[in-house]
């Protein structure tokens, strides 16, 4: 998975593409319709129900093919592509530069805790604030939880939500000699 610098796109944005507006986010994107074989009865698209969402401006994608209502998949394409952004693109930050957690991580966090569920349209979101957040603090995790208003082990449980993420901490970790999250 090759990341996406923000700083590298067009028309550098002030938010990350998983946070902006679900129209807007569809205004950069390309929206194909397709059918996919496999397995799930005679019914199973037989017209073009699969959707391939494309985020034009970093070319990260994502498809959802297993309901047979193109509405379904395209809102669980979207979903997709919204975590992947989160997981693939990085906003440019420097760490005396950091603005602080935005109103909604701070409206999801309270007590040191984040409270969201993995499939909720806040994850990917919050999901992506916090892999920045990360990275502006060098993989500090400690560092980057205080930045956010959470504990460390907070942090690491929204990471292990999406194993991706983790493993993309890790390995960031690892290149600066800094031992693994478990």
């Amino acid at each position: 998975m090759a990341l996406v610098s923000i700083g590298d796109l067009p028309h550098n944005r002030p938010m990350h593409p998983a946070q902006l507006p679900v129209e807007q986010l569809l205004s950069q994107c390309k929206l194909q319709r397709t059918r996919r074989g496999g397995p799930g009865g005679q019914h199973r698209n037989k017209v073009e129900t699969a959707i391939v969402i494309v985020h034009e401006p970093t070319g990260v994608w994502a498809e959802a093919n297993e309901r047979r209502s193109q509405a379904e998949n395209r809102a669980q394409a979207l979903f997709r592509l919204r975590v992947r952004l989160a997981l693939e693109v990085r906003q440019d930050r420097v760490p005396s530069a950091l603005p602080g957690p935005s109103s909604l991580w701070i409206q999801r966090s309270a007590g040191g805790q984040i409270h969201v569920n993995p499939r909720h349209d806040d994850f990917p979101p919050l999901l992506a604030e916090a892999l920045d957040t990360i990275q502006a603090a060098d993989s500090d995790v400690p560092v980057a939880a205080r930045q956010l208003g959470v504990t460390p082990s907070q942090l690491v449980k929204l990471l292990k939500l999406q194993p991706d993420a983790l493993v993309g901490v890790n390995r960031q970790r690892a290149v600066r000699s800094l031992p693994f999250l478990r």
